[in-house]
């Protein structure tokens, strides 16, 4: 199957096979983020357009490759392995209610946002962004995200315990006008949450990727939740669907 990630890499890509399923099962790979980046280099089998990387026609080196890039891949791997649907269940966010939602997808229905021409001249020169915090007034400059950054986040994540958010722009930003590096981690957590909300803003602006924001409506008080599409266990080991006592009956008369 031919596809084309949001920056306009493209290439050639398989489902997963029997033996990927030992990459799954792997919990030290599960923890230190390599899971993706072994799934992607086994079921990309050919590239056909680098986009903006400098690796040619060779496999993509995804540890170089940007977050928004490989997350597409990934769906279209799942997708081409297990078929576009994707079943799933979050609770209701109605506190009288609480009902658990149980909600199904077609993966190739999520938004794509593709690579802006700003991004991929950043990309390519290898400049950071800057922006002006309202509050603070304090010049940031930050980066695009690649795969090996969501590996080091991914292991600052389990580190940092209650501070997820701040490790993960602290990764992301590159400077901060006036603070010294040391003490950028501590400049953040005191950031006003007008702040917070203006850079997290910033970094969508820049970035290229799938929109996995999506509303549910709760079918017992028919309120609407907003979620962010939950990536669990199910989605590269989908449950099997065990048939009903009324099939299973009917198949052996």
């Amino acid at each position: 199957m031919e596809i084309t990630c949001p920056s306009g890499l493209s290439g050639r890509v398989r489902g997963m096979k029997a033996r990927e399923e030992r990459i799954l099962a792997d919990r030290k790979l599960a923890k230190n983020g390599g899971q993706i980046e072994q799934i992607l280099a086994a079921c990309w089998e050919e590239t056909l357009d680098p986009g903006p990387y400098g690796f040619g026609l060779d496999p993509p080196n995804w540890s170089e490759v940007l977050v928004g890039d490989r997350f597409y891949a990934l769906l279209q791997i799942r997708a081409r392995s297990y078929g576009p649907s994707y079943e799933f269940s979050v609770p209701c966010s109605n506190r009288d209610c609480r009902a658990r939602i149980e909600w199904e997808l077609d993966l190739r229905e999520l938004p794509v946002r593709q690579l802006s021409v700003e991004s991929r001249e950043a990309l390519l020169s290898g400049r950071p962004f800057r922006t002006m915090l309202p509050e603070a007034a304090r010049a940031v400059e930050f980066r695009l995200l690649r795969g090996a950054d969501e590996q080091r986040m991914s292991a600052q994540r389990r580190a940092a315990g209650e501070k997820p958010l701040t490790t993960a722009m602290a990764l992301r930003i590159a400077n901060i006008e006036g603070v010294d590096t040391k003490d950028k981690t501590r400049f953040l957590e005191d950031l006003e949450m007008s702040d917070v909300t203006f850079l997290l803003g910033e970094f969508d602006r820049v970035d290229c990727g799938v929109e996995t924001e999506i509303e549910v409506e709760c079918p017992e008080c028919l309120s609407i939740t907003q979620v962010d599409l939950p990536f669990e266990k199910g989605f590269f080991l989908p449950q099997r669907k065990r048939p009903s006592a009324e099939s299973s009956s009917s198949s052996h008369r």
